[in-house]
């Protein structure tokens, strides 16, 4: 029966015609994805109106590809420009923007799209197998989990805060406070407007993203006249992608590669959640497992194979969510289940029962993008590669125009234009003072999704007990104790005898909200952990006497 269903899906999808509109999909989210402010979703909505008098197959397919294209183009200009194209590349930016600029951006670029290739496969693969299962787990999530689980990434600031600890983290305050600047969403109440009547309507993401970004990184590169005169990046003369060596780079990262992808599934399989956090924690566990953490930030490639190879493999798990429960697990995948509708076709628990050469032209598709991505990137990254071999004063202007029309294009607003502005300004006067900017664009990302979980949590009810009684609520507030204290393991270990129980007592910790669980699978798997840990904490401490040693066993 599968294995009539994958031809099926198969001849519909090698349909010169269904071909033909992958390819365009595909091109114009390479295209939406390259240039700031153009987001994925803005990409997805002006392809949807062409999808109408096509087969639901057709259509999705055509959406699918602009999905996969969007989320590669993102690190495009993320690492040429050091601007994220879209919010799933923020991360990526954190080293693969160093890396171009000590003269590697070919090696950036091929590292990114290959490790979105692998991710984007993993994620399809994971789809096709374990829909219906991994469909589940998004269910039990409510607000209390929500919570927790932001809240474990908002921990991730303590990692990104850089040699200065007191700055990071009064920069990822700064950026809290920045979003709770307007009216209220669950309740409409202005907040820190002043009586400023712009100010109701908050602060726009994208216009703060990219000015603190792009404007910020433009007005750097330019304050001095020499040297804007020379190229973007430093030994421009090798321009050409390396993909061979990329693909070795990210298959040699293989474990890194895999537990980003697995990040990006759960993560993409709990509704709201999305590319924003998912790139963020798969950097943040690659640079807590790494042996060289201090390098992290400086242009190495675990950091892009662990932010690429997780958002592609987040939209896997976004997918799962609507075609098992019809439950969009974020904007792309509503418009996606909006055009669903408009074929009559309703996603349901019974989904891929009911229609199976959907529910596989889906995965297929999304399988088969990839493969586009990859042929479409080749040819296109030789163009942009050039764009290093441009003197920076003449990209300056270009770049903040397409900044500009993109945020402007995003709400039609002329206020936003002055938040890209300002926070550009700002942004430059904080990288001078030595605060990180990374911190801040976490704050600015999760703020707003803590705030309306707790939020609804407590509109559900008051007893703050429940954050702690909750199985996932207690397994990711476990999670963000030890986060919060794991930069200064990461400082002491080999050097004090406390670090030789830090990782065994993580996972004893973890085992409790999995037995808590009371499913058999879950169960069985803390019993491992448990047990586990047990004996490799039980060996240490019989080893207390050699720190050194203890530190890196087990």
């Amino acid at each position: 029966m599968l294995a009539e269903h994958i031809l099926t899906v198969a001849a519909s999808l090698f349909e010169i015609k269904t071909l033909a509109l992958m390819f365009i999909g595909v091109s114009a989210g390479l295209m939406a994805g390259a240039i700031p402010g153009f987001t994925i979703v803005m990409g997805v909505v002006l392809v949807l109106p062409f999808t109408f008098g096509l087969t639901a197959v057709q259509g999705l397919a055509t959406m699918i590809g602009v999905l996969v294209g969007g989320l590669s183009g993102g690190l495009v200009s993320g690492i040429l420009t050091g601007i994220p194209g879209t919010p799933s590349s923020v991360a990526t930016t954190f080293d693969g923007f160093p890396m171009a600029r000590n003269g590697r951006p070919g090696l950036a670029l091929g590292i990114g799209i290959w490790s979105s290739f692998f991710g984007g496969i993993i994620g399809s693969i994971l789809l096709a197998v374990l829909a219906p299962q991994l469909a589940r787990i998004g269910l039990e999530f409510q607000p209390w989990d929500f919570f927790s689980l932001v809240l474990f990434a908002l921990t991730i600031t303590a990692s990104l805060a850089g040699k200065d600890m007191i700055k990071g983290i009064l920069s990822g305050i700064i950026g809290l406070l920045i979003v709770c600047i307007g009216e209220d969403n669950i309740n409409g109440v202005a907040r820190f407007t002043f009586g400023i009547d712009a100010l109701d309507q908050g602060f726009a993401f994208l216009p703060i993203l990219i000015g603190l970004f792009a404007f910020s990184q433009l007005l750097n590169d330019v304050r001095d006249a020499e040297a804007a005169r020379n190229p973007m990046m430093s030994g421009t003369q090798a321009v050409a992608v390396e993909h061979l060596k990329a693909i070795v780079t990210v298959l040699g990262n293989w474990v890194n590669l895999v537990r980003s992808s697995l990040i990006g599934v759960f993560i993409g399989v709990l509704p709201a959640a999305g590319t924003t956090v998912s790139n963020i924690i798969a950097y943040d566990q690659a640079k807590k497992t790494s042996n060289y953490p201090e390098r992290f930030g400086t242009g190495i490639a675990e950091g892009i194979v662990a932010s690429e190879g997780a958002n592609n493999a987040t939209m896997g798990g976004a997918l799962v969510t609507m075609m098992a429960l019809g439950i969009p697990g974020d904007t792309v995948t509503a418009i996606m289940l909006g055009a669903l509708l408009i074929h009559d076709v309703i996603p349901s628990p019974t989904f891929i029962d009911e229609e199976p050469t959907l529910a596989y032209s889906i995965i297929g598709a999304f399988f088969l993008g990839h493969f586009i991505m990859i042929a479409l990137q080749a040819v296109c990254l030789r163009a942009f590669a050039r764009v290093t071999r441009v003197p920076i004063y003449r990209l300056v202007g270009v770049i903040l125009a397409y900044c500009a029309i993109g945020v402007f294009a995003l709400n039609n607003i002329e206020f936003d234009l002055w938040v890209l502005f300002g926070f550009g300004i700002f942004g430059y006067m904080a990288r001078s003072l030595g605060f990180p900017l990374a911190p801040m664009i976490l704050g600015v990302v999760l703020g707003p999704i803590a705030e309306l979980y707790m939020a609804r949590a407590f509109s559900l009810s008051h007893n703050p007990i429940l954050f702690f009684i909750r199985p996932w609520s207690l397994f990711f507030l476990i999670l963000a104790a030890f986060s919060i204290v794991f930069p200064w393991y990461q400082r002491a270990r080999g050097k004090s005898t406390w670090t030789a129980v830090f990782m065994p007592f993580l996972g004893i910790a973890l085992s409790g909200p999995l037995f808590m669980m009371k499913e058999p699978i879950r169960i069985g798997l803390a019993a491992i952990l448990l047990i586990g840990s047990i004996a490799v904490l039980c060996r240490r401490l019989r080893r207390s006497g050699h720190p050194r040693n203890d530190a890196g066993t087990g």
